[in-house]
């Protein structure tokens, strides 16, 4: 790999953006295929298409292209998790969706909650909610799930999510409190749009009460809301 490709991968990968490097095995030619752009000698309509599928799928391999055999390699960042609130929920959610493949970063201005022994192996930032979202930047391969139960910090962390590309947004409480936070977030900017990107009250319906299954009814949906949004369309053909 030339170095100033590498130095592309390692910026595209610093800053959590998918990027696949197409290159010919016959002599070594490179491009690197964003969402975007294409950077390189190998700009050709079906190797292009190709990358572009890699992204989608993250998934490397070598394509037989009008320009010869080409090895497609995926860069495309881990799935994030960002969970507003260290609270007992969140210490039953956050190992769960370690294990499963999420970059995970509890957010919780308070201390006592926020603290490394609760959290262990994971980023935990006392910080604000809004705040650390605004640094954050919640992208496509986000998931956002406030459990706070606390306006001043749930609130805040949904406008940057909703206003962000984060895949899904969850938020914990009842219908009521749902309903209350609909008047909260629209008086605060958030159209009705914006607002029904919510899953709320969180978490798939399978009777869950404890916070241990509260969490893997978060988690779940997560899950299923990822999947439908990235499995090929032939899958869903089938499926169907």
């Amino acid at each position: 790999m030339k170095l100033e490709t590498l130095k592309a991968v390692q910026a595209a990968r610093d800053s959590r953006r998918a990027i696949v490097l197409a290159k010919r095995i016959a002599d070594g030619a490179e491009a690197l295929v964003y969402a975007d752009r294409v950077d390189g000698e190998l700009a050709q309509a079906d190797v292009v298409a190709a990358a572009r599928a890699a992204l989608a799928s993250g998934r490397s391999e070598t394509v037989d292209t009008s320009a010869g055999k080409v090895f497609l390699h995926a860069f495309v960042p881990p799935p994030r998790m960002i969970v507003v609130g260290a609270v007992h929920i969140a210490q039953a959610l956050v190992p769960m969706a370690a294990m499963t493949g999420y970059d995970v970063i509890v957010v919780d201005p308070r201390r006592a909650f926020a603290a490394d022994y609760r959290f262990p192996n994971v980023t935990v930032l006392q910080e604000w909610p809004d705040e650390a979202m605004e640094r954050l930047k919640p992208d496509a391969s986000t998931a956002v799930v406030t459990l706070t139960h606390d306006p001043k910090l749930d609130d805040p962390a949904l406008q940057v999510a909703l206003t962000s590309d984060a895949f899904y947004v969850g938020s914990l409480g009842s219908r009521r409190t749902h309903e209350k936070r609909k008047a909260r977030l629209l008086d605060a900017g958030i159209t009705e749009a914006q607002f029904g990107r919510i899953h709320g009250p969180v978490g798939l319906d399978i009777g869950a009460r404890s916070p241990a299954e509260i969490a893997i009814s978060i988690l779940a949906e997560i899950i299923r809301t990822r999947t439908a949004q990235t499995e090929p369309a032939e899958r869903k053909v089938k499926a169907a």
